[in-house]
């Protein structure tokens, strides 16, 4: 747990408070069974009442003191918990902005919700845990075990012959539940992975009516999960009370002891007169018990919150894959808004490692111009338009951004000077004019009418009763998907980029909707427009046309060019229009 403890200075204060209060509560407690003894002692041997008031007042005040102390010590410890859990997310989160596509995609988005969740919640515990179990039980133990020997050295042998047995449970627990903290995180990790997929094709599943199916898929993860948190729980719960049983059998023990040895009426004097010894010494002695016991216990929570800790680890270990040069290059102004791809073959990680998606393509897209990137579902349309933006790197070849290699320009620089629309409409819940400011913080609202009168969503903005301030729902569920696809664009168009990456963005929009929409980008939009369709009647007023085929580029140019030269666009053309539409746009 070293390395995710480096950055936490700012705890450095409430830990020291949450210590300093928890090892002051202890030393209370081990004050209050002496001053016990001496009341009792005392009263029995003296019948001195005045005596008996003022150690009795004394001990009220020291109680109330502990009381006090206690709760201080619990305030400060979980503070320092919470504190604890929220540096880690803040630096969890940070850490993952920095990753690129292919980092998050090794680790998996629902592993990433686990650890910066369930683990981290882990880690608090062990954090609040420790101030209150590890920090108290080494000064329960030594001062019980010093004040026990103190009130009768003898009979405290007795106590410590059941340590090694105590010591020998808790290594039997340790041996049986710590190979399964490890798997259950794993299993959480599955359950979150399938509810998160349940939750997203909610739609599809009812549509399919398939409800029954995908339950009885859940009940066995959430079966499999349960029966090793239930049998995690059945170990667990063997310890402490087995722990509580020898404590009461050595209790047994002692009283034992102690009756057997009074034969006399002097045996009885000497017994009443250090009763309040005796009471003393059993306190001290559960103390110095229930010291070995946490400690026992904290043989199985502590490796349950290292492996927690190790898996958060590895997320703050990742090296990015892709990272910022030490000395990044200057675009300037006059190299901005040209692409150009130099002979790139890329392939993706994981299950589809080896497979090339993209092979040697190469094409230039020119400033202020539209370049249109067409062909069959898995030809690498999309991978293409995020090559452009740096989400990965290529294996091969270059993508050059304004004359420079993309891997040599600061992300940030390229990322401001590019904006990007995806298929899927991202909305972020709040108002319509929050998601518009995403584009540029400092648009004015003229700039952000603007923006929604060239994407074609002014006429729905503003019949909702709010207009722009008008509300959106998480997912932007209460906007249709073509709703949703003009204002992505609309908040594209706010930012003013060198670059605009329409990735299949028209696809929701009706046909009249979508002429006049990219109408009014050729008329407004004076930077270079890269477009990601599906549809020919899209891209046919496009100044080129790529046309992909398996990951490799068959044919470039314009709409007749190719449609005259490249039999993969004359199939895709004629499947959707007819022969005469296809050549009235030529």
């Amino acid at each position: 747990m070293i390395k995710i403890l480096k950055n936490l200075g700012k705890l450095k204060g409430t830990a020291a408070a949450a210590l300093f209060f928890v090892v002051l509560e202890q030393l209370v407690a081990l004050a209050l069974p002496l001053m016990m003894s001496l009341i009792i002692n005392n009263g029995i041997s003296t019948e001195d009442m005045q005596y008996v008031k003022q150690v009795g007042l004394a001990m009220i005040a020291v109680s109330v003191l502990g009381v006090g102390v206690a709760v201080v010590a619990s305030y400060y410890s979980s503070k320092t918990s919470m504190l604890f859990g929220k540096i880690i997310r803040e630096n969890i989160f940070l850490k993952v902005e920095t990753l690129s596509m292919s980092d998050i995609d090794i680790i998996g988005t629902p592993s990433l919700i686990t650890r910066s969740t369930s683990d981290i919640k882990v880690l608090q515990d062990f954090v609040l845990q420790s101030l209150k179990m590890i920090i108290s039980a080494p000064v329960m133990l030594v001062g019980g075990t010093i004040m026990a020997f103190f009130m009768n050295a003898k009979m405290a042998l007795i106590m410590f012959a059941v340590l090694p047995l105590i010591a020998l449970i808790a290594w039997i627990v340790f041996k049986l539940v710590v190979p399964l903290f490890k798997k259950r995180q794993l299993l959480t990790d599955e359950v979150n992975r399938f509810l998160r997929q349940k939750l997203s094709g909610i739609r599809v599943i009812r549509a399919f009516n398939t409800t029954e199916y995908e339950d009885d898929r859940f009940t066995v993860l959430n079966n499999k999960l349960s029966a090793f948190i239930l049998k995690f729980s059945r170990i667990m719960s063997t310890l402490i009370p087995t722990c509580i049983t020898l404590v009461a059998v050595v209790l047994a023990i002692l009283i034992y002891v102690s009756c057997r040895s009074i034969d006399t009426l002097t045996d009885v004097v000497k017994i009443q007169n250090s009763v309040g010894d005796l009471i003393a010494f059993v306190v001290y002695m559960v103390m110095v018990i229930a010291a070995i016991s946490i400690t026992a216990a904290m043989f199985v929570i502590v490796p349950r919150a290292n492996i927690s800790a190790k898996r958060i680890n590895e997320i703050m270990a990742v090296e990015p894959k892709i990272t910022d040069p030490e000395t990044p290059e200057t675009i300037a102004e006059d190299e901005k808004g040209t692409v150009e791809f130099r002979n790139v073959s890329f392939s993706y990680g994981g299950e589809e490692a080896g497979r090339k998606v993209l092979s040697d393509v190469s094409f230039i897209a020119e400033a202020g111009k539209t370049t249109a990137i067409i062909g069959a579902t898995g030809s690498g349309k999309t991978t293409l338009i995020t090559l452009i933006s740096r989400f990965y790197d290529v294996d091969e070849g270059q993508i050059l951004f304004g004359g420079h290699d993309v891997r040599n320009l600061a992300q940030s620089d390229l990322h401001s000077r590019i904006a990007f629309v995806p298929q899927r409409g991202m909305l972020f819940s709040g108002s319509i004019k929050d998601n518009l400011l995403y584009g540029d913080e400092n648009a004015s609202d003229g700039e952000l009418l603007k923006a929604l009168e060239i994407s074609q969503a002014t006429e729905f903005v503003s019949e909702l009763p709010d207009g722009m301030d008008s509300f959106v729902t998480q997912n932007a569920t209460n906007y249709s998907g073509g709703q949703k696809q003009r204002l992505s664009i609309a908040r594209a168009l706010v930012r003013k980029a060198d670059v605009y990456l329409f990735d299949d963005s028209f696809s929701a929009l009706d046909f009249r909707t979508d002429a006049k929409l990219r109408h009014a980008i050729r008329e407004n939009v004076r930077a270079t427009v890269i477009i990601v369709a599906q549809r020919v009647g899209t891209i046919m007023e496009a100044d080129k046309i790529i046309v992909l085929d398996e990951g490799r580029i068959v044919g470039q140019g314009t709409h007749r060019e190719l449609y005259e030269t490249c039999e993969v666009y004359r199939e895709i053309a004629l499947s959707q229009l007819s022969e005469e539409e296809v050549k009235a746009h030529g």
